[in-house]
């Protein structure tokens, strides 16, 4: 109940400030993001009173408070604030990488290529048969010809397979997690995360050679993605040896370099047009296996980071157009199912080849089902490249990925409960430790 009323008070409180920040789209956006923190904050503390992750919280309230429902935080504001998104893609792609040591990739990099490529096999063809078998069901296909079909088809299935870092670090950090099932499960997220965009890239390429995208566009994206992949490797890279360098000849002001990096990491990246969660992810894992001190660096910036990273969430609720969605659902349920189906199946046979049994095979798919971040701009180039198709193929893809996002974290926290990985210590306030294409 008290939660409530301060949830109450904090809403009546933004309803008389806002109007006077409107003349002044700094102001508001600045005003936003103070309420945000606070709102987002108390509804993750509901969440946790009948046992749902923060995140689901964060996500509820940005939806409550969004255009599409009370509309106190404005689209405006929500475009204004998608600096801070960065922000905590660019930090979590960071700590992910960092997360990964190089002792585990050695020991278990061949389990965790296993279980990936069988579950995104899997995935893959089990969405591409799914939404041939639907394409006339689907607006913009129907009447069209079979090429059409097989290329809406494989396209999709390349974009829908796609997982997410920024929630599986978000349980991990919150549940304090460190068992086989949270290392395998983050372990799979950062490899399919890769591995997709490559993917992606080949179906793209193939796709237009028998149905021709509208947009000439689509041509030089993937060369482009080519050169995201690649460029980000090495420049991620370079980045990490010299964040080791930092860390090992002076090692001051963690917190302030922690944000700096990010924020740089974010330039970089817009400058050399390369992807900026793999180009971090390398930077982390580089910086980690050079560094005698990455794990103090990891601190720092898991403090500096918790109001980003409750604000990322929130605004990634806020974005769900509920309008859209509902008329969508129809079709967006069965094929969220049959992922969810898939990657049961997919990890399962992918962790018996691997030779890994109990608690891995049962519960890792739970950690593989939400999405966010990656399938968003994919599901942009096909919005770009194929017109009316790709637009109502964006808006799919967009419905699907709010589904994922809202059960997913349900689906993982229950497998991280029923392994018995949860942290007997209390979880951390996301204003410690805290928790994102």
């Amino acid at each position: 109940m008290r939660r409530l009323l301060i949830l109450a008070l904090l809403f009546g409180g933004m309803s008389l400030i806002l109007p006077l920040g409107v003349s002044g789209q700094g102001g508001q956006a600045l005003l936003t993001f103070g309420f945000l923190i606070l709102a987002a904050y108390t509804v993750g503390e509901l969440a946790t009173a009948v046992r749902l992750p923060k995140i689901v919280g964060y996500l509820v309230a940005g939806l409550v408070f969004g255009p599409s429902v009370l509309g106190t935080v404005t689209y405006e504001a929500s475009v204004r604030l998608d600096a801070v998104s960065q922000l905590a893609i660019a930090l979590i792609a960071f700590l992910a990488g960092a997360e990964l040591q190089w002792s585990e990739v050695k020991e278990r990099g061949t389990t965790l290529l296993k279980i990936m490529s069988t579950e995104l096999l899997f995935g893959f063809v089990a969405l591409t048969l799914f939404l041939y078998a639907l394409h006339g069901f689907i607006p913009p296909l129907q009447g069209a010809g079979t090429a059409t079909a097989i290329a809406f088809a494989l396209l999709f299935a390349s974009v829908a397979i796609v997982h997410s870092p920024a929630v599986t670090m978000a349980l991990l950090n919150e549940t304090g997690a460190q068992g086989p099932v949270a290392r395998t499960t983050l372990g799979v997220v950062l490899l399919a995360d890769v591995a997709v965009v490559l993917l992606f890239s080949a179906v793209l390429a193939i796709a237009q050679s028998f149905a021709p995208a509208t947009d000439a566009a689509a041509t030089r994206s993937v060369g482009a993605v080519v050169w995201e992949i690649t460029g980000a490797i090495l420049i991620g890279g370079a980045i990490g040896v010299g964040v080791a360098a930092y860390l090992r000849f002076v090692g001051r002001e963690l917190m302030l370099f922690a944000v700096l990096v990010a924020f740089f990491g974010i330039e970089i990246a817009r400058l050399t047009h390369v992807e900026l969660l793999l180009m971090l992810l390398v930077a982390g894992f580089v910086t980690e296996s050079l560094s005698e001190h990455g794990q103090q660096l990891r601190h720092a910036m898991e403090r500096s980071a918790a109001p980003v990273f409750v604000v990322f969430f929130a605004l990634s609720g806020a974005k769900i157009e509920v309008g859209t969605i509902a008329p969508l659902l129809p079709l967006v349920v069965p094929i969220a199912a049959v992922r969810a189906g898939a990657i049961w199946v997919g990890v399962r046979v992918g962790s018996r080849w691997a030779g890994t049994d109990g608690p891995e095979r049962r519960y890792v798919w739970m950690g593989l089902v939400s999405q966010a971040g990656v399938a968003i701009g994919l599901a942009t180039i096909l919005a770009d490249a194929y017109g009316e198709m790709g637009n109502y193929m964006r808006a799919l893809l967009l419905s699907l990925i709010a589904v994922n996002e809202t059960v997913g974290p349900v689906l993982f926290r229950h497998a991280l409960d029923a392994s018995g990985e949860v942290a007997s210590r209390p979880a951390p306030a996301h204003g410690e430790v805290v928790a994102g294409h």
